[in-house]
């Protein structure tokens, strides 16, 4: 054989595999690409709610978070407008886009909590913000137009503990054992710069000790997969052993070893925001951001709003089979009853069609007569 016929042997052999390969492959793979378009395009979003007392930095941690500023036309109030100041809720929305990817983020901000001497239900307003989002979800869901929905379920709540205190206070447990059935909650050690490393481990775990004792349900971290790497396993070790996470914000950039970084500037020294070894805000970023924000919005969907809504269904049944007025997000219309008119011409056209059934079979006995 020469050296040309085995040339062109090795070709036919190769492109005849090719082809095989081509045949057996029918191209389903694609299909994660595809929705990643699909929702690149779309855009995503994501509801946060921050809950804790004023002065603890909820604003400034937001801020930092996402690197924008949510608060650039809040006006400051004085004493006066402090101690008249009601528990309001107020929510801020800002569309960031980074690598081609859009995010809706809206951050929900409950001012004034538990600034008031008398306590009592100032959970209140936060409950019936989050049930008025998931009774408005219902009712889009439930429309004749479902296919722009838009999502303003409160995805997860970031509730601030004072670094002051010796643990949770009364007003702290009550706050999240209402809300653990409706949100996912993240507690926080807020302003962690107030504290030293050891007494920021013994309040951690001081916390994590009440919060089982209490049974209080906040956002559980999933188990990792099997076939996870070794590096995303220890980040997500790291993660569960860091809650609560102690974290500090800050707008404000100062030097540090030559470099221009996020931190507080002390007379003692420089506290870094975004370095781990002085605080978690690093790991929350991550948490809430990188890695689990998919896993916030799939509880928030699958369980807390399945959970409403399925209380309203069952409201919505009971009270019709008790034949009373149901008041409920989707209004049931009353079945109508056929007028006077109505049913007369029903009666008329039962009348024509067993006339027509008598003919037929008439002529059918007819026919059977005639071939005997």
């Amino acid at each position: 054989m020469s050296c040309w016929k085995a040339v062109r042997l090795v070709l036919t052999q190769s492109s005849g595999h090719r082809h095989s390969m081509e045949k057996d492959y029918v191209g389903f793979a694609t299909l994660p690409n595809q929705v990643h378009r699909k929702s690149v395009k779309k855009g995503f979003d994501f509801t946060l709610m921050v809950a804790g007392e004023s002065g603890l930095g909820k604003s400034t941690l937001v801020n930092s978070l996402f690197l924008t500023d949510l608060h650039k036309d809040r006006k400051l109030l004085n004493a006066e407008e402090r101690i008249s100041q009601t528990v309001e809720i107020t929510k801020h929305t800002v569309d960031i886009e980074e690598k081609g990817v859009k995010l809706k983020l809206t951050i929900v901000d409950t001012p004034g909590f538990g600034d008031a001497v008398n306590n009592t239900e100032c959970w209140k307003p936060v409950t019936d913000y989050i049930d008025h989002q998931f009774e408005q979800y219902f009712r889009d869901e439930s429309g004749l137009n479902r296919k722009n929905i838009q999502d303003n379920r409160v995805h997860c709540c970031l509730y601030f503990i004072p670094p002051f205190g010796h643990g949770l206070r009364p007003v702290d447990i009550e706050f999240m054992k209402v809300l653990q059935d409706k949100v996912n909650v993240v507690p926080l050690i807020a302003k962690a710069d107030c504290l030293t490393p050891s007494e920021i481990k013994k309040l951690k775990e001081r916390l994590r000790e009440e919060i089982d004792k209490c049974g209080i349900k906040i956002y559980q971290f999933p188990d990792c997969d099997s076939d996870e790497d070794e590096e995303f396993k220890q980040q997500d070790k790291e993660l569960k052993e860091s809650t609560p996470f102690a974290v500090i914000g800050s707008n404000t950039v100062v030097e540090a070893r030559g470099q221009r970084v996020r931190g507080r500037l002390y007379p003692w020294g420089i506290v870094e925001v975004e370095n781990p070894s002085h605080c978690d805000f690093v790991k929350l970023r991550t948490m809430l951001i990188r890695t689990h924000m998919h896993d916030l919005k799939d509880i928030t969907s699958d369980c807390h709003y399945e959970n409403y809504r399925a209380q309203c269904i069952q409201t919505m049944t009971s009270k019709m089979n008790a034949d009373k007025r149901v008041e409920s997000p989707i209004p049931i219309l009353p079945l109508s009853t056929p007028d006077v008119a109505t049913e007369k011409l029903i009666q008329k056209k039962d009348e024509e069609l067993k006339r027509m059934q008598q003919m037929l079979q008439k002529m059918q006995q007819q026919m059977h007569e005639q071939d005997l």
